[in-house]
């Protein structure tokens, strides 16, 4: 059986990781895929560079899918974030999700995509021609994980 978090350099198949969620046919009624992909830059970067801690990162992304767990109903979960080194177009991270019903299938799958972008111990460095940064991270990250915080309050306050 697959683990439900991967981190590594290795690229992805949709459609065995789509398989793997679907499952047998049963109790599942929705699976929502998200995949993000290496962006082009408008500066000439022509890779980027992800690091990590390995153990730390694995237990980091585990606790954002416990926490989806805690949520919602979910069948089935499955992270893969890459590492290394990555070309503009290279699938970078998959978050897929199958649920009985589709609203807990796409809310789990944003919410575990909005805090790996926030709580994920991963730094990504863009390579251009003759020089290398750091990415910051953005506030419009923040912003999205913040929504389920304000989320959890709403919900302990009724």
């Amino acid at each position: 059986m697959q683990p439900e978090v991967e981190v590594r350099e290795a690229d992805f198949g949709i459609d065995e990781e789509y398989a793997r969620l679907r499952g047998e046919p049963g109790s599942t009624g929705a699976c929502v895929l998200f995949t993000g992909l290496v962006r082009e830059w408008a500066d000439g970067a022509q890779a980027l560079e992800l690091e990590h801690y390995p153990g730390m990162t694995e237990a980091s992304i585990a606790a954002i899918v416990r926490d989806a767990r805690a949520r919602w109903q979910l069948e089935a979960v499955r992270v893969i974030h890459r590492v290394g080194r990555l070309a503009p177009g290279d699938q970078i991270v998959l978050v897929g999700v199958s649920s009985a019903h589709r609203h807990e299938a796409f809310a789990a799958c944003e919410f575990i995509m909005d805090y790996l972008k926030t709580r994920a111990p991963i730094w990504k460095k863009e390579i251009g021609t003759g020089a290398a940064c750091w990415v910051e991270s953005r506030d419009s990250d923040a912003h999205a994980a913040s929504r389920w915080r304000e989320s959890e309050t709403n919900e302990e306050t009724t």
